[in-house]
């Protein structure tokens, strides 16, 4: 079952794993090991921290989200998704700031899995992902600007329209031959797949740059220039410095660091599983996830999420199980090992060049442009996300982008809530195909009928008392047919209770009619049902009409004709 609380490494050994599989996820492992290793070192530059954190997230955290994992062929680490909301935390709050919100957010995550949480992520809409992940696309594009044009600012940008502003003034600082080697390794990422796929093209780019760099002795920066060496082994792990003061301030930063990493974590599983034919555990890799950001930190780490990328890699180069993942953490440690102080070598201009492609994929700029021809609403929510996130903040626009999606889910929901007056319909001789097991029946000339479509919730309720507002005298009788309400709220049982007592005022006797047993049992659960009375609630329109027929108090012959 795909709600079981089981890691999948554990249900693959079970199975029985032999060699052949153990051998397919120890070369894919190797191979996803090196893309990754560019990508850990670009994310965390790109992020505001040390490259070696990237790293030290991509072995930590890639190791336990394999080894935890609800999908079996996942691979986990620092992701571009989590560039600008890492960096403003980073600028607000430093490191420390930056661990105790990734932390909350790895708590939150195993909660959300515990709760069984994991199904609730695709209530998520599409257009305001969508939104969010073009808005983080353009943003990792635009910071990129600078070390691939080599450029020298002289101060710190506030914002992407600053940073555009700067960019210009700064255009004399252009440093030619960073161009050049940004645009040599741009050509290679772009056009070495087509040469093989076997040689990861982010590692060609790498060392023929980084080659061509020092060779030729050219003036461009280095990760040594910029950030110094990068150690070559694993930092011991160290509680990270906790102020408690600083918890408020970091609540809504954790809620986005947790929700990004469940939405992009189970979006690479969804991928995964048409790759594969198989199902993930939703609930089970939340709870992965969730333990793998608590634990990244511990060790210096960033935020970390399964990579969409880096899983397909693994399918396509033949993973089978999360031991490829588990491979994938090993490789990239052991690179770290033996060649991480040649990592300060690295041509600034190149990783820029990297994310620039990675920026390119993560757009989606085809789903963005077709998203124009959706419903006016969801042009609406897509833009606004897109907005805030370009110009304001990533959190903000998150949480905007989930209240105006359920504002307009709501108003779309009271727009399909129909109320009808079927008894006015009928005398004017409405051709209503619903209406027709009305048909050979009689409404006495006392009763008024009200039928109601769809959901009736608080949305939907100043509809139905307006349409009730039409009646010009007050019946005897008010008949109120519920056999299209699927659900009802608080909000819509307070308004029965405000027409049950403005009948009683009316001397008009209310009568239900149509009950769906889960919204009899609401009611049951209330005053409601009570103060109507069980005589007055029928589980078909013909017992309450006839019930109707033998209270009016004018004769039979005095009723409307047959419908």
């Amino acid at each position: 079952m795909t709600s079981r609380l089981v890691p999948e490494l554990w249900c693959c050994l079970k199975e029985g794993y032999n060699r052949k599989r153990l051998v397919e996820d120890l070369l894919s492992g190797m191979i996803v090991g090196i893309v990754a290793l560019p990508l850990a070192i670009a994310f965390a530059i790109a992020s505001g921290v040390k490259p070696e954190q990237g790293l030290y997230t991509a072995v930590i955290a890639g190791f336990l989200i394999s080894l935890l994992s609800g999908s079996r062929v996942q691979i986990g680490g620092p992701t571009g998704a989590f560039i600008v909301v890492v960096f403003s935390i980073v600028q607000q709050h430093g490191y420390a700031g930056l661990a105790m919100a990734t932390i909350m957010a790895g708590a939150l995550l195993v909660v959300m899995g515990l709760c069984r949480m994991g199904g609730a992520i695709k209530f998520i809409p599409y257009p305001m992902t969508i939104g969010f992940t073009s808005g983080i696309a353009l943003i990792i594009a635009i910071t990129q600007v600078k070390d691939l044009l080599g450029l020298t600012l002289t101060r710190s940008a506030e914002g992407i329209v600053d940073r555009i502003v700067l960019y210009a003034d700064a255009v004399g600082t252009l440093n030619v031959q960073a161009v050049l080697v940004g645009a040599l390794a741009m050509f290679i990422l772009l056009f070495w797949p087509k040469v093989t796929k076997k040689v990861p093209g982010s590692i060609v780019a790498l060392v023929v740059t980084t080659a061509l760099v020092h060779g030729l002795n050219w003036p461009v920066a280095t990760i040594g220039s910029a950030f110094g060496d990068v150690p070559s082994t694993l930092p011991l792990p160290r509680v990270p410095d906790i102020d408690l003061s600083m918890i408020p301030q970091l609540v809504s930063p954790a809620l986005t660091i947790a929700l990004l990493a469940a939405i992009e974590s189970l979006l690479s599983a969804v991928v995964a599983d048409g790759m594969t034919g198989r199902r993930h555990k939703s609930n089970m890799e939340l709870v992965a996830q969730g333990v793998a950001n608590m634990v990244s930190p511990l060790f210096g780490g960033i935020p970390a999420t399964g990579a969409i990328a880096r899983t397909a890699t693994n399918v396509k180069n033949g993973g089978t199980s999360p031991v490829s993942g588990i491979v994938h953490a090993l490789t990239l440690l052991l690179i770290m090992m033996l060649f991480g102080r040649w990592a300060r070598l690295i041509p600034m201009t190149t990783l820029a060049a990297i994310l620039l492609i990675v920026a390119y994929h993560m757009s989606e700029w085809r789903h963005f442009i077709k998203l124009f021809r959706s419903p006016r609403n969801d042009i609406v929510v897509m833009l606004t996300t897109f907005g805030l996130t370009v110009f304001v903040d990533l959190t903000v626009a998150i949480e905007t982008g989930v209240v105006l999606s359920a504002l307009l889910f709501m108003q779309r929901m009271a727009n399909a809530t129909e109320v009808r007056h079927i008894s006015r319909e009928i005398n004017e001789d409405f051709d209503q195909e619903d209406d027709r097991p009305l048909c050979g029946r009689q409404i006495p000339s006392c009763v008024e009928v009200f039928e109601i479509h769809g959901p009736f919730f608080f949305g939907a309720t100043n509809q139905f008392k307006d349409t009730l507002s039409i009646i010009e005298k007050p019946p005897q009788i008010l008949i109120l047919r519920m056999r299209h309400i699927f659900t009802i709220d608080a909000t819509a049982i307070r308004v029965l209770e405000d027409v049950l007592d403005k009948t009683r005022r009316d001397n008009t006797q209310l009568m239900l009619s149509g009950v769906r047993p889960h919204l009899l049992k609401k009611l049951k659960k209330t005053h409601l049902y009570e103060e109507i009375g069980e005589d007055n609630i029928f589980p078909e329109i013909d017992s309450a009409l006839n019930v109707a027929r033998e209270l009016c108090r004018k004769p039979e012959g005095n009723e409307c004709p047959d419908v």
